[in-house]
């Protein structure tokens, strides 16, 4: 259609427009993208790289834009022999590019059209269309002057078209253009200011009608506190009454965005700034309020030194110069300082509103806009302290270092999750709103039209009809609503009555226009809740800013005061997917594994911080703990006996040893103790992982609670393992009471830990609690029964093979015997009752029965050495075993057979281990309440000594198991000759264990005949016959050395007989004198009695 019958009607100015800002800002992703692959090394095309293409690639650069390949360079030699892979390569960029100078040509187009239809642009009244206009000169402006800042942007395009020429015979079509397009816009802005001249008149007076907005936005933070800005409660008559403004759209218009507007716009069309003082004034307002401006993303654009290197070569421009170096010193001295202080009042504004509206959610509906404007308002704050510390001009940086800057954004999220948690409440206020007043109003306003156009009324008259059709019922019936076309429609009308000879012209109907402003705001309140939230709450920006963000966020942790807000750091990762565009779909993932690791990253540390806090918390309870244990409480009843016999011990003025609880003793409220500031700061750091159950990251969900829960298995575990202080060097290891004692306390802290957080902390002992009952832990690391099951059987046990330790039946404890070479523990200190108890509480039925498992292989292990030493002496023993009624015979035999001292100590071994075995499972029983764990142990024993077999007939199996008992039963008469083998009637024993050798005796009798189905009885009879009829022999010695113990010795019988549930007194009768036996008795006691004289 030819510019003279131009019909502005037929322009859909509004549908291009709208299309236009969506496609610029995808053009901005894929350029900006571009940007920043060609900027690292890792990720540029390899072409740029390649040595081999170097040269090429400089002749090319060189050149650009012209194309020479017909004079057989040597230096393209290379490139014609990767041409395809280039053409392959590069399209994408090459592609983007073109349709960069594609955007290019529309935008153009579109503005030479609004100017030929000399469209009305003002922001109060068409917001609409002045917004979508002025966007899009600030996106087409940004565009160009990201893609000169692509260094490599002529290697890539040349690259490519070298590469089409050398296939297809001719460059690419769109080369000559775009190769045109990169050589002029070298300089963007300059080149611009010359392509903007003829669009002065519209876009000077767009920028101007933004002088009764963007002042009233841009005021100092006790401005806004004298208005009581944002403030439900300073009116209370008021506070029902609904949030009502001229300029409903522009209350919560970014002011990042007018600034940009501003400072672009005026740029562009720069005469305006010597003709018109509020073009001036706006100009000098933007630049006195930030030193840079975002051009998209982390990009920047420093303003004052790009104004004035275009502004100082323009004849007649000193003033403009010198008015920008003015603002720049002003930005630099006052900025930071007002920005800093507009953060302040927002925080304490926001939490206001925050804190009302959670109790009176009702307040939404009337207060919408107020929740909005707040979002923008701290938006905006953020936004700005995150560019401007990135990119600081001022030595001093207090003012851009902001340690409370989470509070504020906590409290933007806080205002989010009450928009989305309580959208129907606004949706039927404002369905209510729409239908009974906004529909009234604007049928009054339509009615009272003088002019108006056939196609104009249509549109309205739709408006009524809809938003009177609407009702509170469909909001209750989950109806979901779409506005969408009637506010397309509200565009297309502004557009429609906006250009010059319209019919119903909108500047002459400012009403109207401001009446559909405030019906379109209302609208959004019931269909477009998240897109609002978007609009005035996003920063997904901080993706950008990633070492900002995580400063930011270890600054807020390192701040007790600060840390209930450190939440809001991974709900802001929620944002990031946000600013992606469907233009460029393969940043999607790259942007979502960002957010998903950064989200899980903060949540880790912010796990890891608590799990601290608690881990500080119990070592400070379990001394606490520790100081009421009762070694502690020696040193007190001395103090009280030495003063009650009046000794004086130690210097005079001694101090009073203080007791355990006088550090909850305060002598006023402001005596503040390390363990209250680790609960001040577990409960504010608590807060913060309690604030959401879970967050959705990128289609992830995540479970702050479930991070905190993980930490403590793991750092529960550690500590368990860690209590047990076990060194392997010198193999010392804390007694089991005082490692349950610590376990109760920090289990005790944990528990508490359910005051703050709602998690499953008996989920957590089950867990941890269950794997140290097993030998191993889910991690492949040793537990306390690992522990504690080596320390008994390596260090206890071994210590009673040899020598140092006896078991005291008495005591029911293993106890140290004076030795020369000290011990470095107290036996009896880890195996009496209450020890052996705590064991197994700590072990539980599992662990003890490991420990079981282990005492078995070890008895095992010394039956299968018994055996090899049985069938040594297996002919002498055949013999003994049927000549036990021929003393001579015996004695002769007796002095051929080996080995018996090794026999009897592997027996008294075996009768060492039950015997600590035995007192495992007493202790066990004492604190078990299960029915299994009380009825007696499994005959495990014949399980273990039935592994070690050897190839031989079960016959001679039995055998040798007979000829065991044989030997051991001819062997007893040797120990009388043993000085150790005195019986002691206090501990009811002998030092050197051979009183073990009773239940050693009858448990491998049991054993071993169960294996092989003998008679238990039998054996144990013929054990009997042939031991009494051996000791009977020693009665008649003569030799004092041979007889030294004979009586301690005879009393093993009588051991061997209580034991066994097979053998009986009047069988030991039989066989042995019972006079004999209570002689022995008489002799040992008075023995014992003039020993201790």
């Amino acid at each position: 259609m030819s510019r003279g019958v131009l019909q502005p009607s037929q322009q859909k100015l509004a549908e291009k427009l709208t299309i236009l800002n969506d496609r610029g800002v995808g053009m901005l992703t894929r350029i900006y993208n571009i940007k920043k692959a060609c900027g690292d090394p890792k990720a540029k095309p390899s072409y740029l790289v390649d040595k081999n293409l170097e040269s090429a690639v400089k002749f090319i650069v060189r050149k650009f834009p012209a194309v020479e390949t017909r004079n057989n360079n040597q230096q393209l030699t290379q490139l014609q022999k990767e041409k395809s892979e280039i053409l392959k390569n590069l399209a994408l960029y090459y592609f983007t590019f073109v349709d960069v100078m594609e955007f290019k040509d529309h935008v153009c187009e579109l503005l030479n059209t609004i100017d030929v239809c000399q469209v009305f642009f003002d922001i109060t009244v068409n917001f609409d269309l002045t917004r979508n206009y002025l966007d899009l000169v600030v996106t087409y402006t940004t565009l160009m002057m990201l893609l000169s800042r692509i260094e490599e942007r002529k290697a890539i395009i040349g690259l490519y078209n070298y590469a089409h020429e050398m296939t297809h015979g001719a460059s690419d079509r769109e080369y000559p253009r775009l190769g045109q397009m990169i050589v002029d816009y070298e300089n963007p802005l300059k080149k611009m200011m010359e392509e903007f001249v003829p669009h002065g008149k519209s876009l000077s007076d767009a920028l101007i009608s933004l002088q009764m907005v963007y002042p009233r936005r841009n005021l100092s933070a006790d401005q806004w506190r004298n208005a009581q800005l944002l403030s439900l409660i300073s009116a209370p008559s008021t506070m029902l009454n609904p949030a009502q403004s001229d300029t409903m759209p522009c209350e919560y218009l970014s002011l990042d965005t007018m600034e940009k507007w501003i400072v672009f716009g005026f740029i562009l069309c720069h005469g305006a700034l010597n003709s018109d003082p509020a073009a001036l004034s706006l100009w000098k307002l933007a630049l006195q309020s930030s030193t840079c401006l975002c051009l998209f993303r982390d990009e920047v654009f420093h303003i004052h030194k790009a104004a004035e290197d275009l502004f100082v070569n323009i004849r007649g421009y000193n003033k403009r110069v010198n008015d920008i170096r003015e603002c720049k010193e002003s930005a630099l001295s006052h900025a930071g300082s007002t920005h800093r202080e507009r953060r302040k009042f927002l925080r304490s504004a926001l939490k206001e509103l925050a804190t009302v509206l959670a109790d009176q959610p009702g307040l939404l509906g009337p207060k919408a806009l107020f929740v909005f404007m707040a979002l923008s308002f701290a938006r905006d704050e953020i936004i700005w302290l995150l560019r401007h510390a990135d990119n600081i001009q001022k030595k001093s940086t207090d003012d851009f270092i902001d340690k409370h800057i989470a509070e504020l954004i906590f409290y933007m999220e806080e205002l989010r999750a009450h928009v989305r948690k309580y959208g129907p409440v606004m949706q039927r206020y404002y369905v209510q709103y729409l239908s009974g007043f906004d529909a009234v109003v604007l049928n009054e306003l339509v009615q009272n039209l003088s002019v108006c156009p056939e196609d104009e009324s249509i549109i309205m008259s739709s408006f009524v009809n809809t938003m009177t059709s609407l009702s509170v019922k469909q909001v209750e019936d989950g109806e979901v609503f779409d506005f969408r076309g009637m506010r397309l429609d509200w565009f297309r009308l502004q557009a429609y009555t906006s250009v010059s000879k319209a019919s119903l012209g909108i500047a002459d109907h400012r009403e109207l226009g401001k009446m559909m402003n405030t019906i379109i705001f209302h609208t959004k309140m019931v269909d477009s809740l998240v897109e609002m939230l978007v609009e005035t709450s996003d920063l997904s920006i901080f993706c950008f800013y990633s070492r900002a963000f995580e400063k930011m966020f270890q600054q807020c942790l390192e701040l007790p005061s600060q840390s209930r807000y450190s939440i809001c750091f991974p709900l802001l990762c929620t944002h990031f997917m946000s600013c992606t565009h469907e233009l460029c779909p393969e940043e999607r993932h790259h942007i979502g594994d960002r957010s998903l690791s950064l989200c899980n990253m903060f949540l880790d540390e912010m796990a890891k911080q608590a799990r601290n806090l608690i881990t500080d918390i119990c070592t400070e309870q379990c001394t606490l703990s520790d100081q009421l244990l009762p070694k502690h409480c020696a040193k007190t009843i001395s103090q009280a006996v030495n003063k009650k016999s009046k000794k004086q011990t130690g210097k005079k003025g001694e101090p009073e040893r203080e007791k355990p609880g006088v550090e909850s003793m305060r002598k006023n409220r402001l005596l503040v103790t390390n363990l209250d500031k680790l609960h001040t700061a577990l409960s504010e750091l608590c807060f913060s992982i309690n604030y959401v159950p879970n967050m959705v990251v990128w289609e992830h969900t995540f479970t702050p609670r479930e991070y905190l829960t993980s930490h403590l298995e793991i750092r529960f575990t550690k500590s368990i393992v860690g209590m047990t202080m076990y060194n392997q060097a010198t193999q010392e290891i804390a007694k089991p009471s005082e490692l349950l004692t610590s376990v109760r306390a920090y289990m005790t802290v944990l528990q508490s830990i359910e005051n703050y957080v709602q998690i499953d902390i008996t989920r957590v002992f089950n867990n941890v609690l269950l794997q140290q009952t097993q030998h191993l832990d889910s991690h492949g690391e040793p537990t306390i029964t690992s522990l504690y099951t080596n320390w008994y059987l390596e260090t206890l046990l071994r210590q009673v093979s040899n020598g140092h330790i006896a078991y005291f039946p008495a005591m029911k404890a293993f106890v140290n015997l004076p030795t020369e070479n000290e011990l470095t523990f107290n036996a009896e200190e880890y195996s009496d009752i209450s020890e052996m108890r705590s064991l197994s509480e700590l072990l539980g039925p599992y662990g003890m029965k490991f420990l079981s498992e282990s005492l078995m292989w070890h008895i095992s292990s010394q039956v299968a050495e018994l055996k090899k030493l049985v069938v040594e002496n297996m002919e002498v023993l055949t013999q003994m075993r049927t000549s036990f009624d021929k003393p001579d015979h015996m004695a002769a035999l007796f002095k051929r057979l080996t080995s018996v001292d090794s026999v009897l100590k592997r027996m008294t071994i075996i009768g060492v281990i039950l015997s600590f075995r035995s007192l495992a499972q007493e202790a066990l029983r004492d604190v078990s309440v299960t029915t299994e764990l009380t009825s007696p142990p499994p005959p495990e024993l014949a399980v273990w000594v039935g592994r070690f077999r050897y190839n031989i007939s079960p016959e001679e199996e039995y055998k040798i198991a007979c000829l065991l008992m044989v030997f051991v039963a001819v062997s007893l008469p040797t120990l009388a000759s043993n000085v150790m083998s005195q019986y002691s009637p206090a501990i009811e024993g002998h030092c050197n264990n051979i009183h073990c050798l009773a239940k050693a005796v009858n448990q491998i009798a049991a054993a071993l005949f169960t294996i092989h189905k003998g008679s238990i009885e039998d054996r144990l009879k013929e054990f009997l016959a042939l031991a009494s009829s051996s000791l009977l022999k020693i009665g008649q010695e003569t030799d004092k050395t041979t007889t030294r113990n004979r009586e301690s010795v005879y009393l093993l019988l009588d051991m061997i007989v209580q034991e066994s549930p097979f053998l009986t007194m009047d069988l030991l009768e039989s066989c042995f004198p019972y006079v004999l036996l209570r002689n022995a008795y008489h002799a040992v006691y008075k023995q014992s009695v003039s020993a201790s004289a």
